[in-house]
């Protein structure tokens, strides 16, 4: 025995000489928690989330309602916490924050109605941009102005109460038939697909509902919000993330409001309510119907607007294009220049690329960076000039811009006959600024977007920036050689320009055009999910790919061969016949030979 403990002190001895060494230890009882601003608080093993950040953060004025562990997980507030970790507080001021604080008003939304009449559903209709959902009633006639009053007034109680919101994972055929029983059938479908054998639901007080993605820990949280009438429904409003405790005044959407409706009507054309409905259609074999008459809406939409621009002929001679980033701008405009012809009219496209003024007089953003999305970037008075010129017949040297330079050349020579119609896309189309000095009569403008309208079921919603997401990084993969980690990093940004640039001014346009296909989620999925799962767990933006991948897992796969060659998914997925397509310029000068 003694030769043995000898053995051990030398070891010992040899360790400490090398340097620190393991030793005995009793179990610890307490956890750590490190904040992102180095400050590290401790309490016993199993202590949520919720309790660490109310300690670390008590004088908020923003709600936090979520929290990202060791950079790379999106958890609950009611996580216990079981292990060291570094966490980095999430509030309404993010992303992430303002979707789990909007889904959780939501569920008040429900349990409130719930409560009041019995029986009736609510359905999330769409979006809107200042910051609301609007919203109908299913199972009655639509809700008066003082019921709308008196749902608000409960939802208000319910978060005076500061109730909890639990979760609780069930086997998936107990979820079915709990839905199936109470005659949620849009809910008993979305689940039919489902590949796990287990649903997570939420409660509030007796209510078990699914929700897709997380939830606060309590309704007290949610104390930004209204109601508001809006017939034949009403608006659910919340924050933007830009400023999480202000509700955003109500914006009058019109046209915006029509093409949403005008999207439900093409969606019970095709049978397909929701996600639930598009996954049966694919597993009875009606994919190539639903891709075919999805298209066909779209031609025929474009078909009107380009016979709308034809009746104006004697007018209209400048059509400007406009719309978010991967909304089909470009498929769009071929497809329109094609109905044009059809109509009799010879369109030309101009590019707005090519007016960008040289680069070192380019405008700076608050980063000292040059802002190619400003209005100034482009030279608005040649733009402006040469318009003229060429609306009252002259002709015209246009210029060509060496973007490797960063300095505009000397281009092609244009002169237009009276069957011409200049087509002009870009980020500031819609922007009146863009071209003063055209009189309002010459111009026709064009909003196109993808507004997608295809829920998961009644309330859990497919967000449209989503779709153009999505969209973007299997194009950027495609065409670019981008990651999907490249495309991620960008998209903040070019979401900021959106905002500045596009959205303000969708009102303007004459006619808007919805991009969207019930059926492309489906098609995008086999050729985004690689995509998304190649970014690691450290990156920062691994928690926005879990968030798509998550969605994606809802729809079924849609066969790629069966998408039409001029479809404007063609301009994302590859393959499409309108790639080379460019219009004769018929009866115009391009030599300058008098020059």
């Amino acid at each position: 025995m003694q030769a043995r403990e000898s053995v051990q002190i030398a070891e010992s001895v040899s360790l400490a000489k090398e340097g620190p060494w393991p030793r005995p230890a009793q179990p610890r009882e307490t956890v750590q928690v490190r904040f992102a601003d180095g400050r590290i608080f401790e309490a016993p093993v199993g202590t949520t989330l919720e309790a660490f950040v109310r300690a670390a953060y008590r004088e908020s004025a923003v709600p936090i309602v979520a929290a990202l562990v060791d950079r790379c997980k999106l958890c609950e507030l009611t996580q216990p916490v079981t292990r060291d970790m570094e966490v980095t507080p999430i509030s309404t001021g993010d992303s992430d924050g303002m979707r789990i604080y909007r889904r959780s008003l939501t569920f008040v939304l429900v349990v409130a109605m719930h409560q009041l009449f019995p029986g009736v559903q609510v359905y999330v209709d769409h979006s809107l941009t200042f910051g609301g959902l609007y919203c109908e009633v299913q199972g009655r006639a639509p809700l008066t102005p003082q019921e709308v009053a008196l749902l608000e007034q409960r939802m208000k109680e319910i978060v005076a109460d500061d109730v909890p919101i639990r979760k609780r994972r069930v086997p998936l055929e107990e979820a079915r038939a709990l839905f199936q029983a109470r005659g949620q059938e849009d809910k008993v479908r979305l689940l039919r697909y489902r590949r796990k054998d287990y649903v997570t639901l939420y409660r509030l007080y007796d209510v078990d509902d699914y929700f897709h993605g997380y939830m606060v820990p309590s309704t007290g949280y949610l104390r930004h919000f209204a109601l508001q009438y809006y017939s034949p429904g009403f608006i659910l409003r919340y924050p933007r993330h830009e400023q999480p405790t202000v509700l955003q005044p109500v914006v009058e959407y019109p046209k915006l409001v029509a093409v949403f409706r005008e999207y439900g009507h093409w969606l019970r054309v095709l049978g397909i309510s929701d996600v639930g409905e598009l996954n049966d259609a694919l597993s009875a074999g009606r994919a190539s119907e639903v891709a075919l008459v999805s298209e066909a809406l779209h031609e025929q939409r474009i078909a009107n607007i380009a016979a709308e621009i034809a009746k104006r002929r004697d007018t209209v001679r400048l059509v400007l294009i406009a719309g978010p980033s991967a909304s089909g701008k470009t498929t769009f405009a071929k497809r329109l220049a094609i109905q044009l012809l059809a109509n009799g009219l010879r369109p030309v496209a101009v590019e707005l690329d090519n007016y960008f003024v040289d680069r070192e007089k380019t405008p700076l953003d608050e980063h000292g960076q040059y802002d190619f999305e400003h209005l100034w970037a482009v030279d608005l008075e040649l733009l402006n000039e040469q318009l003229l010129r060429l609306l009252a017949g002259q002709e015209v040297q246009l210029p060509r811009y060496n973007f490797q330079l960063g300095k505009r050349e000397k281009g092609e020579w244009l002169k237009l006959s009276e069957e011409h119609v200049i087509l002009l896309e870009g980020i500031h189309g819609l922007n009146p600024d863009l071209v003063p000095n055209v009189p309002r009569e010459r111009i026709y403008r064009i909003y196109v977007s993808a507004l997608t309208q295809l829920n998961l079921d009644h309330y859990n919603r497919v967000p449209t920036t989503e779709t153009r997401l999505i969209r973007r990084i299997v194009r950027d993969a495609r065409e670019r050689g981008y990651s999907a980690l490249d495309t991620l990093r960008r998209w903040e940004s070019v979401r900021n320009g959106e905002k500045r640039w596009i959205f303000p001014y969708q009102e303007h346009a004459d006619v808007m055009f919805n991009s969207a296909l019930a059926y492309e989620l489906s098609a995008l999925k086999s050729l985004a999910e690689p995509l998304l799962f190649q970014i690691e767990p450290n990156a920062p933006e691994y928690v926005e790919a879990r968030r798509l991948l998550a969605l994606l897992h809802w729809f079924l796969p849609f066969p790629l061969e069966l998408v039409p060659s001029n479809s404007i998914l063609r301009e994302f997925i590859g393959g499409s016949s309108l790639q080379h397509f460019t219009v004769w310029r018929q009866g115009t000068s391009s030599s300058g030979g008098n020059h």
